[in-house]
């Protein structure tokens, strides 16, 4: 896979153009979130877990934790509609995407971009084709085409029978299907409207 249209160093500058001063900004309020998780329930402020990142090297993605302490541990690795392991707060913080701002620090670290396909757990990555494996020669995104697509996707999962079958064998295809067309033709000016896409979606507009 190629980026034909946008080079990587195009994509590096534009993280560091926004991530930057996005983190800067936000500061205030990562300190407020981290307050009010640790005192809504038991446990962290902030969640780590392993991702597959680009070529395949793992990294730990960080967000705000919104389930209970060791919820990994009680269920399954998807959450699938009104889980009963996310926290009152989490409830708030996942409608409002707020869990996913500390992945700004990720894409400072180089492991994450603004714009691009969502990182998989080992154990989903695993099971990727051959044919699918090509969106790890992409680096990982805090949002993307098919997050937009799937904001809801804990609900979509809720209206299966088996809603980790489901994940597996349909959702997640539709879902790699759909970046690998995106970053085959992304553009600077392609990630900054997804980026517009994606803040107007936030604030409902």
């Amino acid at each position: 896979m190629t980026q034909k249209r946008r080079s990587e160093w195009g994509q590096r500058g534009l993280d560091l153009l926004l991530g930057i001063p996005l983190l800067i900004l936000l500061a205030p309020l990562f300190i407020i979130v981290a307050i009010v998780v640790r005192l809504d329930s038991a446990g962290p402020a902030f969640f780590l877990q392993e991702r597959v990142g680009r070529f395949g090297k793992r990294f730990r993605i960080i967000k705000f934790r919104t389930m209970t302490f060791s919820a990994e541990r009680q269920g399954p690795l998807i959450t699938v509609g009104n889980d009963a392991r996310v926290t009152r707060v989490g409830r708030l913080l996942r409608r409002w995407k707020i869990d996913e701002l500390p992945q700004l620090f990720n894409l400072l670290r180089g492991e994450m971009s603004l714009v691009g396909p969502r990182p998989e757990v080992p154990r989903y990555a695993a099971l990727y084709t051959s044919h699918q494996s090509r969106i790890l020669e992409a680096r990982p995104g805090i949002t993307g085409p098919a997050s937009l697509r799937f904001h809801d996707e804990s609900r979509l999962l809720a209206e299966q029978a088996d809603p980790e079958q489901y994940y597996r064998l349909v959702l997640m295809a539709i879902k790699i299907e759909e970046d690998l067309a995106y970053v085959e033709s992304a553009t600077v000016a392609t990630d900054l409207l997804l980026v517009a896409r994606t803040i107007a979606r936030l604030g409902g507009w």
